[in-house]
């Protein structure tokens, strides 16, 4: 029986407790829950887990629960910010802009219960700008892709 992605990534390298030291976001906009992979300066793979007491539900829809196409991707930029802020000097006086996004698709509903899968690769970085391109999947079929554009700044606070 052949293995899942998810299946052959099971080691968990960040729990959420490390993701907490390395990224700015906090509740209720932390959309990944574990790191389960990474190659440094090359990939990453991050797990979202999605319960219905995402505060989003409330309102997207009633009745219908679907989590936003836009935190999706958010989700994809929060794995590929964990990438880049890891090694990043002076983290805590950086921020990671989200300044683009190319190619977004979305191939099917993320739903409470889903365990989101996303695996981003980093395509191109120069200096404080850069690019990385992923996929969400939930049980191994696509929900998601695109490609993310960043920019890293000094924090106007610190």
């Amino acid at each position: 029986m052949a293995e899942t992605a998810l299946e052959s990534e099971q080691n968990v390298v960040y729990t959420v407790t490390d993701i907490l030291r390395i990224l700015p976001h906090r509740y209720p906009f932390l959309l990944v829950d574990r790191i389960v992979a990474l190659e440094p300066e090359k990939r990453i793979v991050g797990l979202k887990n999605v319960t219905v007491n995402e505060p989003f539900f409330q309102g997207h829809f009633p009745g219908a629960p679907v989590m936003p196409g836009v935190l999706i991707i958010e989700s994809m930029a929060q794995v590929a910010g964990v990438l880049i802020y890891r090694d990043l000097p002076d983290k805590e006086k950086k921020l990671i802009y989200f300044t683009g996004i190319e190619n977004a698709k979305f191939r099917r509903p993320v739903t409470p219960g889903d365990q989101v899968l996303v695996e981003m690769e980093l395509q191109s970085r120069r200096n404080t700008f850069g690019k990385m391109a992923g996929r969400a999947t939930v049980d191994g079929k696509l929900v998601a892709e695109a490609t993310v554009l960043f920019a890293i700044v000094d924090h106007p606070a610190k």
